[in-house]
């Protein structure tokens, strides 16, 4: 990739989205995407992930929207193959994502960080919250080691909150080392809320400002936190909460790639948000 003193162009970072398959043809197929949208029109918890929509989203709004805000195909008889994200619109995305990362280091504000992708994004949320701390902000860690009783498919699992590089996220209860990258794929806005009621009881700081994906994002942003995050075509809620004004910065991009593919990315936004080492 072209750089100049470690900078990412915009060039060579679009190529880059195609080439890594974080935008352009993505892995996330349009049958996942199309059953999402379906079930988040017939408000099915789990793909509401914590938002609670205001206005009535029925199937075809949603796939509307996520033409609009990603650049899948608005044809609903496209019904298999891959999907397909806009780098373009991840670009233009990320600066807005830039510009709240960096209007946030201005104020020396208190951020929250959280994931439910931490075998892929770790790294990508935990440089944000080392430069960050680094600019004088509070990552927030309330809530570290509080039990979470999340339904999943396979029924009701007790996870603990625990955070990495100042990222929460949630692991098996019988985890038995605190501190390492391993945790659980989870879509659920418990944690959030958890963390959040945790930090409201204790006193300390409420987040200005909250980082992730999935329910994090949606969970925060129905709370009324500003919440900023990463969603792929199959994740509908984070659209939504955009465009009812709950979330404020969506980037569309595949969230389920190799984690080393988004260094590019953080340095992008460092760059953007006048944070860059």
């Amino acid at each position: 990739m072209r750089q100049h003193r470690g900078v990412v162009s915009v060039g060579a970072l679009r190529e880059y989205l195609v080439a890594s398959g974080l935008a352009g043809r993505v892995a996330t197929s349009r049958e996942a995407s199309l059953r999402s949208y379906r079930l988040f029109a017939a408000r099915d918890p789990r793909f509401l992930i914590g938002l609670d929509p205001e206005l009535s989203w029925g199937q075809p709004d949603v796939l509307g929207l996520m033409a609009a805000r990603c650049g899948v195909s608005a044809d609903p008889g496209s019904t298999s193959g891959q999907d397909v994200i806009d780098p373009a619109r991840t670009l233009r995305a990320l600066d807005r994502f830039a510009e709240r990362v960096g209007a946030v280091a201005q104020r020396g504000g208190a951020v929250l960080f959280g994931t439910g992708h931490p075998h892929r994004l770790i790294g990508f949320y935990g440089a944000l919250a080392d430069a960050l701390s680094a600019a004088g902000c509070e990552v927030l860690t309330p809530a570290t080691g509080r039990r979470v009783d999340i339904t999943t498919r396979f029924g009701l699992r007790t996870y603990n909150l625990d955070y990495v590089r100042g990222v929460a996220l949630v692991r098996e209860a019988t985890a038995l080392r605190s501190g390492c990258a391993t945790g659980v794929h989870t879509h659920s806005p418990l944690p959030v809320r958890t963390v959040l009621a945790a930090a409201a009881e204790g006193g300390g700081p409420l987040p200005e400002l909250v980082v992730g994906d999935h329910g994090w994002v949606c969970g925060a942003g129905q709370l009324g936190f500003e919440a900023i995050g990463l969603a792929d075509t199959d994740d509908p809620a984070l659209f939504v909460g955009e465009a009812e004004g709950r979330v404020s910065v969506v980037v569309p991009l595949d969230d389920g790639v190799r984690s080393d593919y988004y260094r590019p990315l953080t340095r992008y936004v460092l760059n953007r948000a006048c944070l860059s080492q």
